[in-house]
């Protein structure tokens, strides 16, 4: 089944048939017949046809950071949801928080020469500065804060200290677990946030208490023995992440320590392991879909030639209590 066939089954002239597929202008009556004998015959364009006269390829390249996370989870659900809406197919690259492998997935997907590009990043350096400025497609931003890019991130200062502040309430030694300051977000925006809670309660945070390792559970859990073999006196622990707090929760709970009498915690997220964890953690809830639909929603306003589109987003968040905080 080709074009001309479609043509001459529908009673129309072959270009009346290619203004439909390309969504041209077709009168309603001719628009219904050609719509009839597609349906009814299954055709489908070629789509390396369309490529080559539409220079565009429908396909949208999305760069995550950990294949295995809720809030990355969430947020693709939602970066599919609007690309599929609006007629665009998802290539995901799974970076295992590599930023050379960001830079490399950067370059392959403008080679492949995908419509745009959705970074969900966590390190943003002098190299991914440079190639984004560089490349001929539309690029948003997710989950981080770049000044001069289209962007849609998280209000990670504020919710860390309003966290903090919950903690200060009941807490006197209050430690703090987090990830490099490499990381603008989860990293020092969380740490700065964390800071000005004790300042805004004229109090000083004790720097011998910070500590920093990775995303995951066996990071919480071996930098919560670290901090408490020093410093049993701890009686409360901000995490930066659900993940991390999670593992400090499992450690305690090893060495017979009450939560949250004894000591409390909360972490950032609100995933679902934090749901289901005893006690339930005392979290933040990020809006990741919705981050995730705003992400896809910009792009696609920027590659329809919306140059107005350019712009960054910032996304609420929601304090929800656990019980792994004192009351």
């Amino acid at each position: 089944m080709n074009i001309n066939e479609i043509a001459s089954l529908a009673g129309v002239s072959r270009a009346t048939v290619s203004r439909f597929l390309n969504n041209g202008y077709v009168s309603e009556e001719k628009r219904q017949r050609i719509k009839k004998v597609i349906d009814e015959t299954g055709y489908r364009p070629s789509a390396q046809a369309q490529t080559l006269r539409t220079k565009k390829t429908n396909l949208v390249g999305v760069i995550i950071p950990k294949i295995n996370s809720d809030s990355i989870g969430r947020m693709v659900a939602g970066i599919s949801l609007v690309l599929s809406q609006a007629g665009y197919q998802l290539l995901l690259a799974n970076t295992d928080n590599n930023e050379k492998e960001e830079i490399k997935y950067l370059k392959v997907l403008a080679e492949k020469q995908v419509d745009g590009i959705i970074l969900i990043g966590t390190v943003i350096t002098g190299a991914h500065k440079k190639l984004l400025a560089a490349l001929s497609i539309p690029a948003v931003i997710l989950s981080q804060r770049l000044s001069g890019y289209s962007c849609v991130y998280y209000d990670d200062f504020q919710a860390a200290r309003e966290l903090t502040a919950l903690l200060l309430e009941t807490g006197t030694n209050v430690a703090y677990i987090g990830v490099t300051d490499r990381d603008e977000a989860a990293g020092r925006q969380r740490r700065e946030g964390f800071l000005m809670a004790f300042e805004d309660c004229g109090k000083t945070a004790r720097e011998e208490l910070f500590s920093t390792g990775e995303f995951t559970m066996e990071a919480g859990r071996g930098q919560a023995e670290k901090l408490f073999s020093r410093y049993p006196e701890i009686d409360s622990v901000f995490c930066a992440t659900d993940s991390i707090a999670v593992g400090v929760i499992s450690w305690l709970q090893d060495q017979g320590k009450k939560i949250p009498e004894e000591v409390q915690i909360a972490g950032i997220g609100d995933s679902q392991i934090s749901r289901v964890c005893v006690p339930r953690l005392t979290t933040v809830h990020y809006y990741y879909k919705t981050s995730g639909q705003e992400a896809a929603k910009l792009l696609v306003d920027i590659m329809s030639g919306n140059s107005d589109a350019r712009r960054e987003i910032r996304m609420g968040y929601r304090l929800i209590p656990g019980k792994s905080t004192r009351e």
